[in-house]
């Protein structure tokens, strides 16, 4: 199985008017426990927006995302799945229920990461 990250834009659904979220966050989740009963849901979340805090290599810590920062994630999806098209299946149910567009990521494995967590009892 690999895993893939599927996100969308901060912003991205903000042509929703607000009486229509309660039946967009009923439709996320419906999807969400779709996913949960395939067991490929890893893990995902919405992101606050523009609470973003840049960490730079000497720990100089400056509020973000920078200004001229076009884009930025506004929630995000992980998978485990066997292809690439089950992962963008998936997306088109997540970009449906959101109402948005959703990109979709292969996530590199990292064997050396992969030994550490075995190591500690934790699985992939």
């Amino acid at each position: 199985m690999t895993r893939y990250l599927i996100s969308f834009d901060d912003g991205a659904m903000d042509h929703i008017p607000a009486e229509d979220m309660p039946d967009v966050g009923k439709a996320a989740h419906a999807v969400v426990q779709e996913a949960v009963n395939a067991g490929v849901w890893v893990f995902g979340t919405g992101l606050e927006r523009q609470r973003a805090s840049i960490v730079a290599t000497d720990g100089t810590v400056t509020d973000g995302p920078y200004p001229e920062t076009k884009e930025v994630i506004g929630g995000f999806v992980v998978l485990d799945v066997a292809s690439r098209e089950e992962a963008l299946a998936w997306a088109a149910k997540i970009a449906l229920s959101c109402r948005c567009a959703q990109e979709v990521r292969e996530i590199m494995p990292d064997p050396e990461t992969e030994a550490m967590l075995r190591e500690a009892g934790r699985r992939r």
